[in-house]
């Protein structure tokens, strides 16, 4: 059996973080891989009960994952899917966000905890939130770059000093587009 892929964490924004969850292929395809995504992104603390969640709010990630692609697609946007997307960004970012508070575990320290179970649109204003930081950062727009890698389509913010990452990580494409090169001067210095 396929273990699950991990969630990337890497792309600057949570946002665009949550983009890579349909490459190589769709991770948020069950209950359990949204709720290990949720976990694992920190949009709730360790051990937060997620037995609620259903097939139904796969639905309601998977829309808005659509709309935050059409926000930050790389190039000219065709406005009326541009429009359409802010919109109801906009309009899931209204949601009341889940509430931390400090609770004290059995040892005597704080650790943070959330008021109340957190639903649906609770999640979603956190993403959506976080797309509206993103499109109203001049410099994290300015640093948005589309991965070289063959067949990548993921989206960043490059950081990097003097603005020439050329790979959504190093590790994974950067690590790809070396070994190709590599084989390539091997392959033409046995001609």
């Amino acid at each position: 059996m396929a273990h699950p892929q991990p969630p990337r964490f890497d792309c600057g924004h949570l946002c665009l973080d949550f983009l890579t969850t349909t490459h190589p292929e769709e991770q948020l395809d069950s209950p359990d891989a949204l709720r290990r995504w949720i976990t694992a992104a920190a949009l709730v603390p360790d051990g937060t009960p997620l037995d609620h969640i259903t097939p139904h709010w796969l639905t309601g990630f998977r829309e808005l994952r659509g709309h935050i692609a059409e926000l930050v697609s790389i190039g000219a946007p065709d406005p009326r899917p541009f429009d359409l997307s802010l919109a109801r960004v906009n309009e899931l970012a209204r949601a009341a966000t889940p509430a931390p508070r400090a609770v004290r575990t059995d040892d005597g320290t704080l650790t943070r905890a959330l008021d109340h179970t957190p639903d649906c649109a609770a999640l979603l204003a956190l993403l959506a939130r976080d797309t509206v930081e993103l499109l109203t950062d001049p410099a994290a727009c300015a640093g948005l770059r589309r991965c070289a890698g063959d067949n990548c389509p993921v989206v960043y913010v490059d950081t990097s000093r003097g603005r020439r990452r050329r790979w959504c990580s190093s590790e994974i494409c950067g690590n790809r587009e070396r070994v190709a090169r590599h084989r390539r001067r091997a392959a033409l210095s046995r001609v």
